[in-house]
């Protein structure tokens, strides 16, 4: 994407991001030297877009934030975009760059992303912790001066910070939000988001997006309502923006469709009783047994069971699959085969790796 003024592509990357899409957060392909396969990153990108996905998540978490150190981050983010314009050159893509770090890193990186095409940013603030409300939201106001801004609330158990309603109604107010990630892996503090959005009256200018791995269906399926002014206020999450869907993501697209249908009408049991089964495949792939532990090496697992990646290196050589994962990913392979995409990768790889 390319446009002449901020104005311009915050109201794209708005009105893109209300249509309520699936965006999987984009993994890292490394090699057994731990640098940068170029091949299967690209393959990856193929794969998300034929998926279905509306868009990628890039340079965030479950792409290693140790990109920046290793001195990846450029070339990580340039190939994902060059690789979506190429294979899906008419396409409407959301591409959503993770940026870091104290303000001046963070904004250095969300001038990269829009050099680079991207629309919007996820802003992750565990660089800030322990700041006053004061400087968090001054943080990301710069930010936003360059780029259409989505909120990030990362879980306490991999880098976050606890921040209350207050701080989501100050953060929502800002003119260049687009979209909350909400991803406290907790119902209370999901609910302190959105008491704040409805706060702030921006329910209608800033999206929901579930990053709550460990409750997808429930965020997508089921109303939230909070309380304004003495009469009750209900907001949906439109979309996912995820590390789970990084993995079995063109059956993510089609549960988030489904999700969608059921919006406004009741939704249906079997639909609800997926949220159990999509968890306990969560549980095994992020490894929460082992307090997340494994997250990133457990997406790279599954990815390499089916071909697109050769192995579950991660730039860290202390990170990989932690004592028990496997076997966990073997039984919910077993138990939810049905949730997996393994015969449309099958179908696809060899056109992707081309």
């Amino acid at each position: 994407m390319s446009y002449d003024t901020l104005p311009s592509l915050v109201a794209q990357s708005r009105a893109l991001l209300q249509r309520g899409l699936a965006i999987p957060a984009h993994p890292l392909a490394l090699d057994a030297h731990r640098r940068l396969d170029e091949r299967r990153q690209r393959a990856l990108t193929r794969y998300y877009l034929d998926a279905g996905s509306g868009g990628l998540a890039v340079g965030v978490h479950t792409t290693q934030f140790a990109i920046r150190e290793a001195g990846l981050y450029e070339r990580v983010l340039s190939l994902a975009a060059e690789t979506a314009r190429d294979w899906a050159p008419d396409r409407e893509l959301a591409l959503v760059a993770g940026a870091c770090g104290r303000t001046a890193q963070a904004v250095a990186e969300a001038q990269t992303a829009r050099r680079l095409g991207y629309g919007a940013v996820l802003l992750s603030l565990a660089a800030m912790k322990g700041e006053s409300d004061d400087a968090l939201i001054a943080h990301c106001e710069a930010v936003a001066e360059v780029m259409p801004l989505i909120g990030f609330y990362l879980q306490p158990a991999v880098g976050g910070m606890d921040l209350g309603a207050g701080f989501w109604a100050r953060f929502a107010a800002i003119p260049n939000v687009v979209a909350i990630k909400v991803a406290p892996f907790h119902r209370y503090r999901t609910l302190d988001v959105v008491r704040g959005l409805v706060a702030a009256r921006a329910e209608e200018r800033v999206t929901l997006y579930t990053g709550n791995d460990d409750h997808i269906v429930l965020d997508l399926a089921t109303p939230f309502t909070v309380m304004r002014d003495g009469a009750p206020v209900t907001v949906r999450f439109r979309g996912g923006l995820l590390g789970h869907w990084s993995v079995w993501t063109s059956k993510a697209v089609q549960l988030l469709a489904r999700c969608q249908r059921a919006d406004g009408a009741q939704v249906p049991a079997e639909l609800l009783a997926l949220d159990s089964r999509v968890t306990d495949c969560n549980s095994a792939f992020f490894d929460v047994a082992n307090d997340f532990h494994g997250c990133i090496a457990g997406c790279h697992e599954v990815l390499r069971r089916q071909g697109l990646l050769e192995g579950i290196w991660c730039l860290d050589p202390h990170e990989g699959l932690s004592p028990g994962q496997a076997e966990a990913i073997d039984r919910v392979c077993a138990e939810h085969a049905d949730l997996a995409d393994d015969d449309f990768v099958a179908a696809n790889l060899t056109r992707w790796l081309a």
